[in-house]
C-alpha cells in the first residue's frame, strides 16, 4: 500500500479554546492560522511538518454515538515522555478515560493515556514499548477501543 496519513483534520466549537490546548498543553506549533470571521483555522504540527488542523465550524462537541473519528492517536518515543504527558494533561484539568498509563492490550508492550480534548474528542499518547507492567483494563479487547 503506498498511502500514508498526511494529517488529520478536526472539526471544533471554538478554536481559541482548541489552540490553547493543542498549542500550549500538547506542545504543537502553529504553522498557519486563518482568523478571518467564519473561516477560522489552525495548522499546527513541527518544524515544516503539518500533523493536525483545526476548522471552527462545529455546532456541537464531539459524539461518540456517531460515525466517524473513533479517537486520534499520537506516538511519542518512551513511557517517561507520555508520562510528561499526562502530568501536564492534568494540571490543565483534562479529563481521562483511565487512570494512567495503561497496556493496550494484556500483556503487551505498547499503552499510554487515553483523554478528551476541550470539545470531547478522544485523544490518545502512547509508547510503542515500557508498558509492560501497566495494567490493561479490559482483558478481551484492546484498551483503544472502548473509551
Amino acid at each position: 500500500m503506498t498511502l500514508r496519513t498526511g494529517h488529520i483534520g478536526l472539526n471544533v466549537t471554538d478554536l481559541d479554546r482548541s489552540l490553547a490546548f493543542y498549542r500550549d498543553v500538547l506542545g504543537f506549533a502553529v504553522l498557519a492560522e486563518g482568523k478571518e470571521d467564519g473561516r477560522r483555522y489552525a495548522f499546527l504540527g513541527e518544524a515544516d511538518r503539518l500533523v493536525l488542523t483545526l476548522w471552527q465550524q462545529a455546532g456541537q462537541p464531539y459524539d461518540t454515538g456517531r460515525a466517524g473519528l473513533h479517537h486520534l492517536a499520537l506516538e511519542v518515543d518512551s513511557i517517561a515522555r507520555v508520562e510528561e504527558y499526562e502530568a501536564a494533561l492534568r494540571s490543565y484539568g483534562a479529563e481521562f478515560a483511565y487512570d494512567g498509563v495503561v497496556a493496550h492490550r494484556e500483556g503487551a508492550a505498547s499503552g499510554g493515556i487515553f483523554f478528551h480534548d476541550p470539545d470531547g474528542t478522544r485523544l490518545e499518547i502512547y509508547a510503542p514499548q515500557g508498558a509492560e507492567d501497566a495494567p490493561a483494563p479490559a482483558e478481551s479487547a484492546p484498551t483503544c477501543g472502548f473509551f
